[in-house]
C-alpha cells in the first residue's frame, strides 16, 4: 500500500507505482480529491483504476461533482470499517475483471498483427488505418466512443483473414469465383473472433460491414445506404484509399491523385459515402502539405 499526504503527492506516486484501487479524501491540501480523481480518469494510463472518494460532504451537488470527476464509489465520513473494506474489495474485483479484458484484447491485437505479417505487402496497414480513420471520424463529428471504436477497428478489421488459406490470401493474380467467396468470409470470421469481448461491441459492426457498399453490392449482408453504420463508412474510405496507394503482388500503387480520382468515380457509382469522401479529401491534402500523411 502506498500513501500520500496531499493531492500532488498522490499524483506523483502514480507515476512510479500505479495501484489497483485509489482511496481519496475529497478535502486535501492543495489539489482536491475531485481534481486528483479527474486527472486520473483523463489519463489513459490510469483511467481504469477504480477511485473511491471519502467525503464528509453530504449534499447531492457534492456527489454529482464526484461522479462528474469519474469517481467509482463514495463512502461518507466517519466511515464504517466493514463497509469500507467491502467496497474496496468490490472495486478490486472490478479492476481484476478489467485487467482480464485488457489481456484478452492484447491477444486479439497481437493476432491481428500476426495476420498482417502473413502478407509482407500489407505491413503497417492496420496501424495506418487506425490513425487515419480516427482523424477522419473526428472531422465528420463522431463522438469519442465512436472514435475509440474506429481506432480498435483499424487494427482488427482484417483479423478474420486468419481463417483464409494462404493459397487465397497470398495469390499473386486475380481470384476465381470460388476463391473470392472464401475471401469474403473474413468479415464474418473476424466478427466471430471478437464477439466474446463486450468491450468490442461497438467494433463488431465495423469489422462485419467494412466491405459493404451503399448500392447494396457489397458483402457479407448486402446492406444499402445508411443501413451501413457511419463508423464503417468512415473506415471504408480510408481502407480503400490505403489499398489503392499500396503496392501489391498483383498491382502497382496508384498516386494520391489517381487514387482520389478512382475513389471519386466509385462514389459516383454509389459505392461509398459522398459526405465522408468530401470530408476526407481536404483532410488528406492538409496532411500531405504538412508532410505527415500515413500513406504508402
Amino acid at each position: 500500500m502506498t500513501g500520500a499526504d496531499n493531492g500532488e503527492g498522490a499524483l506523483a506516486a502514480f507515476e512510479t507505482d500505479p495501484p489497483d484501487v485509489v482511496l481519496l479524501d475529497v478535502m486535501m491540501p492543495g489539489v482536491s480529491g475531485y481534481d486528483v480523481c479527474r486527472r486520473l480518469k483523463e489519463d489513459p494510463r490510469t483511467r481504469l483504476i477504480p477511485v473511491l472518494l471519502l467525503t464528509g460532504l453530504e449534499s447531492t451537488a457534492d456527489r454529482v461533482k464526484g461522479m462528474e470527476a469519474g469517481a467509482d464509489e463514495f463512502v461518507s465520513k466517519p466511515c464504517d470499517g466493514v463497509e469500507l473494506v467491502a467496497r474496496v474489495r468490490n472495486l478490486l474485483r472490478t479492476k481484476w475483471y478489467t485487467d482480464e479484458l485488457e489481456e484478452a484484447e492484447t491477444v486479439l491485437f497481437a493476432l491481428a498483427k500476426a495476420v498482417e505479417r502473413r502478407d509482407s505487402s500489407t505491413e503497417d496497414h492496420c496501424e495506418r488505418i487506425a490513425h487515419f480513420a480516427v482523424d477522419l471520424g473526428r472531422v465528420v463529428g463522431l463522438p469519442q466512443p465512436h472514435l475509440k471504436a474506429l481506432r480498435r477497428a483499424g487494427f482488427l478489421h482484417d483479423i478474420g483473414k486468419v481463417g483464409i488459406p494462404d493459397a487465397v490470401l497470398l495469390k499473386p493474380g486475380p481470384l476465381s469465383d470460388t476463391e473470392r467467396e472464401v475471401m469474403r468470409q473474413h468479415p464474418l470470421i473476424g466478427e466471430r473472433i471478437c464477439r466474446g469481448l463486450r468491450s468490442l461491441r461497438d467494433v463488431l459492426p465495423i469489422i462485419r460491414h467494412h466491405h459493404e457498399r451503399l448500392d447494396g453490392t457489397g458483402y457479407p449482408d448486402g446492406l444499402r445506404g445508411h443501413q451501413i453504420p457511419l463508423t464503417a463508412r468512415v473506415l471504408q474510405i480510408v481502407d480503400v484509399f490505403d489499398a489503392l496507394t499500396a503496392e501489391r503482388p498483383y498491382k502497382d500503387p496508384l498516386s494520391v491523385d489517381a487514387a482520389l480520382n478512382r475513389l471519386a468515380y466509385e462514389v459516383r457509382e454509389g459505392w461509398w459515402d459522398a459526405d465522408v469522401f468530401h470530408a476526407f479529401v481536404p483532410m488528406l491534402r492538409e496532411r500531405i502539405n504538412r508532410g505527415d500523411t500515413l500513406i504508402n
